[in-house]
């Protein structure tokens, strides 16, 4: 039985705080100087949206104000001051930046909104922060729990991540690396070699799929720990090398660090320490070192306060993270082919699918049709999202009949003509063209107008 009453030391929640603040701070800055901001969310005219959050939408230039909000209140988190409103504002900003447009959906991302969600709950702000400072005031001692509950959450990616890729497209055909190692042909030394061997797609295919079941345990385990976060950091290093995933191998290998124990936290924080030191106006007092330092409050006391509100929640946020990825189960067909219940479950970089996707308005009456020109409506990058994923194409063509509707267009119907190509098969027909998909309701109910598979891909994970 867990006891929810042990402590810990507060080092490496303190560290793991400061580090998450500064890698959201610099990704929300390298967005916006890569004109990501003005790519993705001001230049569409269309968006696409998550059911139910239809009113999430870019707010003109208003927009960047929301990167400015959860870029401050990044820096804010990492400095720990007035750390609970600053890790709620930058969990609100994050997710309503998220959810603006589904177009841009990356695991990732989905990981550094539950995470911050998290966090809200965790006393992250116990030590060597600037409300500690402040106040006077910190923590040598918080909840083990609030420190295990990270490690936890990245348990559960690790792990998720691992049962997803059991399924024979990945083992057994080695897809979809087969498909993007060999276009990497321009790496140094190992391009126009290792890169182009079948050997080493299928080597590749495995090993990423036993790194990722295995890391959490091996993290875990105070032997295995240094060798563990050694793996961490060469497998984020070198998929960051052949993959543009942004800067999400550098947040993982920074959170492994929690896994650690206190004694490393503390090494990073006099390093950091004797590095502020240098600047004059940051230099404590002696009165004031002596007063940080006797003024330990109950730590107890603090977790007893927070624990009526933070247990029942987090109990149902790990409960959602345990069971959402097998939400799969409820809906017929192949996963990879309908992706309806694909979202939200770690699967990651588990496919390479292209479509073609072109839309016939038609009058239902006259029988008058005419075909629909895509990049009027959409950017390229969202055309490519929708042409292969069902809920882009059913939410546009909805879109689509609203818009000739409202052109004065008399007995709109909206059909599809979409061939689809997965993980190295051939193209083949993904929608059924008689189907009048203005007609087809958005929910989350199995979606019988999509095509069936042509084979089966055998799931023996999630």
């Amino acid at each position: 039985m867990y006891n929810f009453k042990k402590q810990t030391n507060a080092a490496p929640l303190a560290v793991f705080r400061l580090f998450f603040g500064l890698m959201m701070f610099a990704s929300i800055v390298r967005f916006w100087a890569n004109g990501w901001i003005e790519k993705l969310y001001l230049k569409p005219n269309f968006h696409f949206s998550y059911l139910g959050f239809s009113w999430v939408k870019p707010l003109g230039n208003y927009t960047y104000l929301f990167f400015v909000i959860c870029g401050l209140a990044a820096l804010f988190v990492a400095m720990g001051y007035k750390y609970r409103v600053a890790i709620i504002t930058f969990f609100l900003s994050f997710l309503y930046i998220e959810l603006m447009d589904k177009t841009t959906y990356l695991n990732h991302y989905y990981f550094i909104s539950i995470l911050s969600f998290l966090m809200i709950f965790l006393p992250a702000n116990a030590t060597f922060s600037v409300d500690a400072f402040i106040n006077k005031k910190k923590y040598t001692n918080i909840p083990k729990w609030t420190i295990d509950s990270i490690k936890l959450l990245l348990s559960v990616v690790y792990f998720y991540a691992g049962l997803a890729k059991l399924n024979s497209d990945w083992l057994f055909r080695a897809q979809p690396l087969k498909i993007w190692l060999p276009s990497k042909y321009n790496l140094p030394f190992i391009g126009e070699n290792l890169m182009q061997q079948n050997w080493f797609h299928f080597a590749m295919s495995w090993s990423g799929m036993l790194y990722d079941l295995a890391i959490p345990f091996l993290l875990l385990y105070k032997r295995t720990r240094i060798i563990a976060f050694v793996f961490v950091v060469f497998f984020h290093v070198f998929t960051r090398v052949l993959f543009p995933i942004g800067m999400f191998p550098f947040i993982m290998i920074v959170s492994a660090l929690i896994f650690f124990d206190a004694k490393l936290h503390h090494k990073i924080i006099t390093i950091i320490q004797q590095f502020l030191s240098k600047f004059s106006f940051l230099k404590k007092s002696k009165n004031q070192s002596k007063a940080n330092t006797i003024s330990i409050i109950d730590h107890y006391t603090f977790s007893k306060t927070i624990a009526k509100i933070s247990y029942p929640i987090l109990i149902l946020f790990f409960a959602i993270q345990f069971l959402c990825p097998w939400r799969y189960l409820l809906y017929p067909g192949e996963l990879f082919w309908t992706e309806e219940g694909y979202r939200f479950s770690w699967r990651v970089m588990l496919m390479e699918k292209a479509g073609s996707t072109n839309f016939k308005i038609v009058d239902t009456k006259t029988g008058k049709f005419f075909m629909v020109d895509n990049t009027d409506f959409l950017t390229s990058f969202q055309e490519k999202q929708m042409s292969f994923q069902p809920d882009f194409i059913l939410e546009y063509a909805h879109f689509l009949g609203d818009h000739f509707t409202k052109q004065g267009h008399k007995n709109v119907a909206v059909f599809a003509e979409s061939y689809v190509a997965l993980n190295g098969r051939l193209s083949t027909k993904f929608v059924n063209n008689t189907v009048d998909l203005y007609q087809e309701k958005r929910t989350f109910k199995h979606k019988k107008w999509i095509l069936p598979f042509s084979t089966k891909i055998e799931i023996k994970g999630i």
